[in-house]
């Protein structure tokens, strides 16, 4: 009896010590999955109580989960040296896809190497680890001539993206380095340049910008000029997140959304579905548990044991709030049509694996954290 115990006693110990060897933050692991499961229901609802919308999108998060997971055992230290080897990689399948890329909703954006996927996707964390790289062994705040690198290191992928032509994306990387910047301690005067820079850089993209991409700044101004064409897709969402008042009007029984009014209610606009559905307090919900989201990435970032994870778990914690942001306000015509998916919610599956690998980026910084602290 003596001797089973002990060996129960043992096995117990062997299977917690295994269970401590994983890594993963808590928390975060916790709000991330309440908020997939949540944009289950609203995209079931979204995709006309699609059963085969439905199974794709739970197999891509089941895939997105484990990415996840699997980054989040990499030591902080092994991400920083693969930093430089993921931009170079970034920039070589970006320059493939303007050679070999397909063809899809009227532009060049995808690559299938046996798996179909955006390289565009890529740099919006390779962006930002090439840029905490860069600094993690640099006095700061940064100076001019290294500014001028970064800006050199931003742009290249930016102008890559653009020419695809994804302005959206190519915006929210060019947004993903300048985070790491802000972070850096950049001099006031410096972000007070920039942004009086970005008057003249605007009139500049005005000119290089698609004639669709023009129409979309025009429809945001004044969407009723056109409201069966280019103003189509504000008015609509407009209504629908007007029409759901404080509690919605209840699971699958959207009008604007059941009837086919909304467009592109499976991903860019979906969160018109929970304004119509699930009212004013679905949307707080959603919000609340992003703004937890947030709050526990800059948590992280401010514990990080190094320069490195602090820059990094920063930007990626305020990238997601960029993404946030530029869905949210675009669904309510505050933002032109830029074709930003909802994070976490939205249908899709690149998006949704790189989401979650920058999640695994910043347990595995956390995790990296604790173990210094041990020691």
């Amino acid at each position: 009896m003596v001797n089973m115990k002990i060996k129960t006693q043992e096995i117990s110990l062997d299977i917690n010590n295994n269970f401590n060897l994983i890594k993963y933050d808590g928390p975060l692991m916790i709000l991330i999955s309440i908020t997939c499961l949540l944009g289950i229901f609203i995209l079931y609802s979204a995709s006309n109580e699609s059963l085969d919308v439905l199974n794709r999108q739970i197999f891509r998060i089941f895939i997105a989960f484990t990415a996840m997971m699997l980054v989040s055992q990499i030591p902080t230290e092994v991400l920083r040296k693969l930093s430089p080897w993921g931009y170079i990689g970034g920039i070589i399948l970006l320059s493939m896809v303007l050679w070999l890329g397909e063809f899809g909703q009227g532009a060049q954006r995808w690559l299938n190497l046996g798996i179909r996927f955006q390289p565009s996707e890529i740099m919006k964390l390779s962006v930002p680890m090439m840029i905490a790289w860069y600094l993690h062994e640099k006095r700061l705040p940064p100076t001019g001539k290294e500014l001028i690198v970064i800006m050199v290191l931003v742009i290249i992928p930016g102008l890559l993206i653009a020419r695809q032509p994804d302005l959206g994306t190519s915006l929210l990387v060019i947004a993903a380095g300048l985070m790491v910047v802000f972070l850096s301690g950049i001099p006031f005067r410096y972000i007070f340049s920039l942004i009086i820079l970005c008057i003249p850089s605007s009139l500049l993209l005005w000119k290089f910008m698609k004639d669709y991409q023009r129409q979309r700044v025009l429809t945001l101004i004044n969407p009723d000029t056109d409201p069966l064409g280019a103003g189509y897709n504000i008015i609509q969402s407009k209504i629908a997140m007007g029409s759901g008042g404080i509690f919605g009007k209840g699971w699958t029984n959207g009008s604007q959304v059941q009837l086919e009014f909304l467009p592109e209610k499976n991903t860019d606009f979906i969160f018109a579905v929970v304004g119509e559905e699930f009212g004013l307090l679905g949307v707080l919900t959603i919000l609340t548990l992003y703004i937890l989201i947030i709050g526990r990435g800059l948590y992280i970032a401010s514990n990080a044991s190094d320069l490195y994870g602090r820059l990094l778990a920063g930007s990626i914690s305020l990238t997601f709030f960029v993404y946030v942001f530029v869905n949210t306000a675009m669904v309510i015509g505050l933002m032109p049509i830029v074709g930003i998916p909802l994070p976490l919610i939205s249908y899709g599956g690149t998006s949704m694996v790189t989401l979650m690998i920058g999640f695994g980026m910043l347990m595995s910084i956390n995790s990296n954290r604790k173990l210094v602290a041990k020691k």
